[in-house]
């Protein structure tokens, strides 16, 4: 909440500064501090994406053991996120971000002298829960920030960052190790990370109330279970691309694939604003059929890319339509998920989206990790259409849900 106190409990932990008085200041100091530290963060998290896998392999390490070392960050990831949200009410703000920002930074440094892949597993592990800690602490700092009038104005900047983050940072990740090795990529991911702590310690933080500490409420929302599914599906392909692209252009001969996430992050840029707008003004069906769909193409295209003569050219046409898809799947499914839930349990609604988003590349990533062991990465890609198809399906029969007409809130 900025300089505020937040002693008045009655719009819950994520009452903004406004307190429903009218329109106040969106692009406050604090404001712009936790959009800046979101992308920092995010920068330095995801430049290891695509690049870890690749490490594991120089460690030795095979194909399902690479799945394993990502899945088992994503898993600690959501064990800890529920945790990290009932701490943050109870502690404050401030010292569950900058505890996990720490534990973040460490164990990024400490990569550089891990000989093992067993050690690398242990690392990661303790990565996931600097990581799910810090940034389920981001997210409520924000929402902390923003005049409650402009929350979904506020919220969708702040998620552009983070988007903006997740789809450069994985081609810088391997510029720099194709250009000077692992312990450029792991100082610089560190470095971003102490950039992050720098910002952290001058945003005013918003103390928990005394209600708020003595409070027992559940920690996932209920309400959110469903879209919170399909995202899970989503992100399951989202996993077989992070995790294993690198490796399988490697396979294809392609020496740097960086260009493909350069791609998507131009169509997901392009691609969020215009279906965010869509979905508010037509409802959900008109954005989320086609981007499950162009999903699934997508799945598809990765797939065929081995058998093509120009396998380049298909895996960038692949990365246009998937950045496409998912600009148009993700911020809907996340709207969903907080459309009917009160002010003061968005924060559990959208812990338990995230928890869903990060299981379903955890788990993703170590089921296709086996997968291309066992049959190969064209196979995997073949694989990974089995969850966008699910996706399509469930949403069509028993997700499916209608925008109220004028309301806000649809980008989340």
């Amino acid at each position: 909440m900025g300089e505020n106190t937040g002693k008045n409990s009655g719009e819950g932990a994520g009452e903004g500064p406004a307190q429903g008085v009218g329109p106040k200041e969106l692009w406050t100091k604090n404001f712009i501090l936790i959009v800046l530290a979101n992308f920092i963060i995010f920068f330095g998290f995801q430049m290891l994406m695509p690049t870890i896998p690749v490490y594991t392999e120089k460690l030795g390490g095979s194909q399902s053991e690479a799945g394993l070392v990502m899945g088992i960050f994503a898993i600690s990831a959501v064990l800890i996120r529920p945790f990290a949200g009932r701490a943050i009410d109870v502690f404050g703000r401030k010292v569950i971000f900058l505890s996990g920002l720490t534990i973040f930074f460490v164990s990024v440094l400490a990569y550089n002298w891990l000989p093992t892949v067993l050690l690398l597993i242990l690392f990661r592990l303790i990565h996931g829960f600097g990581w799910g800690a810090s940034s389920t602490a981001a997210g409520t700092i924000a929402a902390d920030t923003i005049p409650r009038p402009r929350l979904t104005e506020g919220m969708g900047y702040y998620g552009i960052a983070s988007d903006i983050a997740m789809a450069l940072a994985p081609a810088y990740g391997l510029f720099l190790i194709g250009s000077y090795g692992f312990p450029a990529l792991f100082f610089s991911s560190g470095a971003a990370t102490l950039l992050a702590i720098i910002l952290a310690c001058f945003i005013t933080y918003r103390e928990a109330s005394q209600t708020e500490r003595g409070s027992r409420t559940a920690f996932f929302e209920k309400a959110a279970f469903r879209p919170s599914l399909l995202m899970f599906f989503v992100t399951m392909t989202f996993g077989a691309i992070v995790s294993f692209l690198a490796l399988y252009a490697s396979h294809l001969g392609i020496s740097n694939i960086g260009i493909f996430f350069t791609f998507y992050a131009v169509a997901l840029m392009l691609s969020r604003p215009l279906f965010g707008r869509l979905a508010d003004r037509r409802g959900f069906d008109i954005v989320l059929v086609p981007g499950m769909l162009a999903i699934l193409l997508a799945m598809f295209l990765l797939y065929r890319a081995q058998a093509s003569s120009q396998p380049l050219l298909i895996l960038l046409v692949a990365a246009v339509i998937y950045g496409f898809g998912f600009g148009a799947v993700q911020p809907s499914l996340q709207a969903m998920a907080v459309l009917d839930v009160p002010f003061n349990r968005r924060g559990a609604a959208n812990g338990t989206f995230y928890s869903a988003f990060d299981l379903g590349i955890g788990l993703g990533s170590g089921i296709w990790g086996v997968v291309a062991d066992v049959w190969g990465f064209s196979a995997m890609y073949l694989g990974a259409t089995v969850p966008a198809f699910l996706a399509l399906v469930f949403y069509l029969f028993m997700g499916r849900r209608k925008a109220p007409e004028g309301r806000d809130g649809r980008r989340g």
